[in-house]
């Protein structure tokens, strides 16, 4: 009954209005990200922070980063094996999340020398929903994007289809 009375008031079942990610925009827009962000691995929490920015990307949820002040960094060994670059936001550097015997490769990225519309993300940590134990915002648990590649946050409010589902392949 609750969740019919949120989607009538077009409200998702988390209270947050609906997003659809063909209304984001291209190139991507950098946003505060309100709720709290909590990241935990291992039995561990990774981080935690009030501070967070979302990049809102056409087809794709949102991707949530974390300011590295607010992130065990002792935690996370930087990896050799793995980078990327992105057109808008640079060139991305990988780390792996270890916690006792255990080890999430590529668990998380930054753009340490971002282009100058990214500058606020320098440092700030991005984390894989699918590659930790658990992702929550505002308390709610995050899921990850469809597809190994991409690193968005799934909540209840998101709506799409987005980049990644089966079918998505060459967006």
């Amino acid at each position: 009954m609750a969740e019919r009375e949120a989607a009538d008031s077009g409200l998702a079942p988390n209270g947050r209005p609906y997003e659809s990610v063909w209304d984001y925009p291209r190139p991507p827009a950098l946003v505060a990200c309100e709720p709290r962000v909590t990241i935990r691995f291992g039995g561990e929490t990774v981080a935690e922070s009030d501070r967070a920015w979302r990049v809102l990307e056409t087809a794709s949820p949102p991707t949530v980063y974390v300011p590295a002040a607010d992130v065990r960094m002792d935690l996370l060994e930087r990896s050799a094996a793995h980078g990327s670059l992105c057109e808008w936001k640079g060139r991305a550097t990988y780390f792996d999340l270890v916690v006792g015997e255990r080890r999430s490769e590529a668990a998380a990225w930054t753009y340490l020398e971002p282009t100058p519309r990214f500058r606020e993300l320098a440092g700030a940590l991005c984390f894989y929903p699918g590659r930790v134990d658990e992702c929550l915002l505002g308390g709610e648990p995050v899921g990850p994007q469809p597809g190994r590649f991409y690193g968005g946050w799934m909540t209840a409010e998101i709506v799409g289809p987005v980049k990644g589902e089966p079918g998505t392949l060459g967006w």
